[in-house]
């Protein structure tokens, strides 16, 4: 091959390697500028599963006269999901038709806490589902499981599904771990859906605030604890070094007995005792606090409300403090 048709070549490669790099660049550009458009759109916080199968705590007493009463296939099944057909104890007499939804509930039991100073917050009740009614008989309906929580069993309650919308999301400043309190309402994170210890951000969480403490659905809430506080282990070693050592220096030169990483002493001659870690925290302000997250408020009850983690700067633990921002 000439030298003059092997550079044409070449170049001619080269140019075309240079033309789908631009291509690829200037698709990923456009992906960029697209990702960055969305999110700056008002679109809902909660997705579906967490704005209808986030559950609450309530006082007031639930009907229980509605509820799952057999299943089509109740001869091979004990739970059920999504696709499968049910009876429900309403019929002609009770006002219902064909196309109706109705959620599925499962109230789970008085709620037993250490984590607010409030008295009987009430019941859990677990949301599990909702139902559409296919074809209504005379004292029953048939109904099909069309999103399902968790699974459906005999006996779990329905209702008519609450109408709840979701907060929509905002541009909002970054997560100011050092925020000072805002002086509005505060309580504390009682419990987390499924029984969950170690939080992150779209898990659902259940705290002491609700109407009666004036929070409303898309209140923000900022996520924090004592500083100092959160450890799952108690820290029983106190100083990292004692004041002073002996044992390694010689027999000959004697060299110094001073700790080289030990606590400064108290006094300002240099003499008294070693300042410890407790006592550079004693004269400090009593109400510093650790920001570890955020949250946002789905839904409402009367000493309750259940919300989503939205931000987080650490992991949020169930006994964690959250303030209304």
């Amino acid at each position: 091959m000439k030298f003059q048709d092997f550079f044409k070549k070449s170049f001619g490669m080269l140019l075309l390697g240079l033309l789908v790099f631009s291509a690829i660049v200037s698709a990923q550009d456009r992906k960029s500028t697209l990702v960055v458009s969305q999110a700056t759109r008002n679109l809902p916080v909660a997705g579906a599963n967490n704005l209808y199968c986030a559950g609450y705590v309530q006082t007031g007493e639930v009907n229980t006269s509605r509820k799952i009463v057999g299943a089509e296939n109740e001869q091979e099944q004990n739970f059920y999901s999504q696709g499968n057909n049910v009876y429900i104890s309403l019929g002609d007499n009770k006002n219902v038709q064909v196309g109706d939804m109705f959620s599925v509930i499962r109230p789970r039991g008085q709620v037993e806490t250490r984590w607010t100073k409030k008295d009987n917050l009430g019941f859990y009740v677990q949301e599990v589902g909702a139902l559409e009614v296919v074809k209504v008989k005379n004292e029953v309906a048939v109904a099909r499981v069309k999103t399902s929580c968790d699974n459906l069993l005999l006996g779990d309650l329905i209702q008519p599904i609450p109408s709840r919308t979701s907060p929509l999301f905002t541009q909002r400043p970054a997560l100011d771990v050092f925020a000072d309190p805002s002086g509005k309402a505060k309580g504390r994170i009682f419990m987390a859906r499924d029984g969950q210890e170690m939080l992150g951000r779209e898990q659902i969480v259940y705290i002491d605030l609700g109407t009666e403490d004036g929070v409303t659905v898309g209140d923000y809430l900022t996520v924090y604890r004592p500083l100092g506080r959160g450890n799952l282990f108690k820290k029983t070693q106190k100083e990292s070094v004692s004041a002073r050592d002996e044992g390694f220096q010689s027999d000959v030169y004697r060299g110094g007995k001073f700790s080289n990483q030990a606590g400064r002493k108290r006094n300002g001659d240099a003499n008294g005792e070693v300042e410890t870690t407790e006592g550079a925290k004693r004269n400090r302000p009593v109400d510093l606090r650790k920001v570890v997250g955020e949250l946002v408020i789905l839904n409402v009850q009367g000493k309750t409300a259940t919300a989503m983690i939205v931000r987080t700067a650490q992991e949020v633990h169930t006994g964690d403090w959250v303030e209304v921002q």
